[in-house]
């Protein structure tokens, strides 16, 4: 892959979407911790050091070691960076009066070429920050400010190094990623020539040489990223590429056979396995939510081991990593960061499973996995689906997991799921899905007293599943989702919607 764009991370919640503004850019960037910076760096064209949570004047401000790049190669350093180059090079940052967050306009701008193509003179910026900059660093030179901000970017002389106070990358910077534009293509030079095609091409030529005559295992979901893995190898390794659909009895209804149907017309490899039981035997009595997350990825890897270990001289395991699973697994402090819950693809095997693991996908955010997918010419209707958790309808039935209890949910699933596409509103929606809740709720129907399970249906919309705002669903849409889960469903006699957004909520339940 072709290194152009390296972006430190200092543990910001934005880091990930420089990324994203950049990859948009058609360039290619990685981002690494503050402190991990590659020891070659010959390849890549220009530096971005990212914000933080932490202010440069505490005992816990973050060194990273600038040597091999300030004044050697074009840096632009966004919020607490530009902090770090005035604080520790000459300047002055101090605690602001006030805390400066949300929009503002710049108010003057100095003639230079970050700002000079396509940067309106009150261009509205976004603020994040509770430390200002009250004196630049040597050779520092204002070149940006806003009403309330006076050192809101500046230039170091004799360097190409630029410095913001606020973040281009955010959507309320209206012309951020134009200024990001400025800096990379027409002062850095970075070439645009990181796109979907461009990228097969690279990524096939480089798992022929890594793999070889080799054969890959690979477990298929049934999902976007999965399918693209497996069509990816399938062009660089043909038949030496074995699938396995596992069906853990949790899946959506009728969801076994339809996929393996699909798979039928891509050119596949792939086995069809049903272990149900097997799950729903390792699920007994678990209702705690790692517990069965645990269960059921322990499961999968003794099914998978059991399939594996039928085919011969396998020396390798396909998985469908994607960017945001390796960026999350890793803290900007290079140590693992809070578990807010397992990633089922991140982590490694057993020792018991002797394969070398290949992930096609592993620089990729979700939109570019979809892009790499319409590229491959992969069903629109597969790369539109919603994502699906790895642990399927468990982690949507809070509490223990039962056969009856899956099949209700499965029904009810199939109706919302149904009717968004019915009413034209599936691909308005990034995920969708019914939750089961450990409640009963009193009911009337047909003069009778019932006394019957609750459903949660949940809507979202995002980019990448890091944040997230539910969706408002026409409440027409709803009352007739609401009524025909009711009637149709036995067990169920209420519905809820959940009206939660990502944070404070997480998009799943459990």
């Amino acid at each position: 892959m072709q290194h152009n764009v390296l972006i430190l991370d200092f543990g910001s919640q934005y880091t990930q979407l420089i990324a994203r503004r950049v990859r948009e850019l058609n360039i290619f960037c990685e981002i690494f911790p503050f402190d991990k910076i590659p020891e070659d760096l010959s390849s890549y064209k220009a530096v971005i050091l990212g914000g933080s949570p932490f202010s440069v004047r505490s005992e816990e401000a973050l060194h990273p070691d600038l040597s091999q790049i300030r004044g050697k190669m074009p840096l632009l350093a966004v919020c607490y960076g530009a902090q770090y180059l005035a604080h520790f090079s000459g300047g002055e940052v101090a605690a602001s009066n006030t805390r400066e967050y949300g929009r503002a306009n710049l108010s003057f701008i100095q003639e230079n070429e970050l700002f000079l193509e396509g940067v309106s003179p009150n261009s509205q910026v976004w603020m994040s920050h509770s430390d200002s900059i009250k004196q630049l660093p040597t050779n520092g030179v204002r070149i940006a400010s806003t009403k309330d901000v006076e050192n809101a970017a500046y230039k170091i002389e004799g360097e190409t190094t630029y410095a913001i106070q606020f973040h281009p990358e955010v959507y309320h910077s209206t012309e951020g990623k134009q200024m990001l534009e400025n800096f990379l293509v027409k002062i850095a030079e970075v070439p645009q020539n990181f796109t979907p095609k461009a990228f097969v091409e690279e990524i096939v030529a480089e798992m022929k040489e890594k793999i070889g005559t080799d054969k890959v295992v690979l477990g298929l979901s049934g999902g976007v990223d999965s399918t693209v893995a497996a069509v990816l190898l399938n062009k660089a390794i043909g038949n030496n590429l074995y699938c396995i659909f596992v069906n853990n009895g949790l899946l959506r209804k009728n969801e076994f056979q339809s996929v393996l149907d699909q798979y039928k017309g891509m050119g596949l490899n792939v086995k069809g396995v049903d272990a149900s039981q097997r799950f729903y035997d390792a699920l007994a009595g678990l209702d705690d939510p790692e517990a069965k997350r645990k269960a059921i990825g322990n499961a999968f890897i003794e099914v998978f081991d059991d399939e594996a270990h039928q085919l011969t001289d396998v020396k390798f395991l396909g998985q469908g990593t994607i960017y945001p699973d390796v960026i999350e697994s890793v803290s900007a402090t290079g140590g693992p960061s809070a578990t807010i819950k397992s990633h089922h693809n991140v982590g490694g095997l057993p020792d018991f499973m002797k394969l070398k693991i290949v992930e096609p996908l592993r620089m990729l955010f979700k939109d570019e996995v979809r892009r790499v997918g319409a590229t491959l010419g992969i069903d629109p209707e597969l790369l539109g689906r919603h994502p699906f958790p790895g642990p399927g309808l468990a982690i949507r039935i809070l509490g223990d997991i039962t056969p009856e209890k899956v099949a209700i949910l499965q029904e009810v699933d199939a109706i919302f799921i149904n009717g968004l596409k019915e009413h034209n509103l599936y691909n308005s929606v990034w995920q969708a899905g019914a939750i089961l809740l450990p409640v009963n709720s009193v009911g009337v129907m047909g003069d009778e007293r019932t006394y019957e399970k609750v459903v949660a249906l949940r809507a979202v919309e995002s980019t990448d599943g890091m944040t997230a705002d539910w969706v408002h669903l026409p409440y027409e849409f709803l009352m007739k989702t609401s009524n025909e889960i009711i009637n149709k469903v036995k067990g169920v006699n209420r519905v809820v919607y959940d009206i939660s957004s990502k944070p404070p909520a997480t998009i799943e339940w459990e």
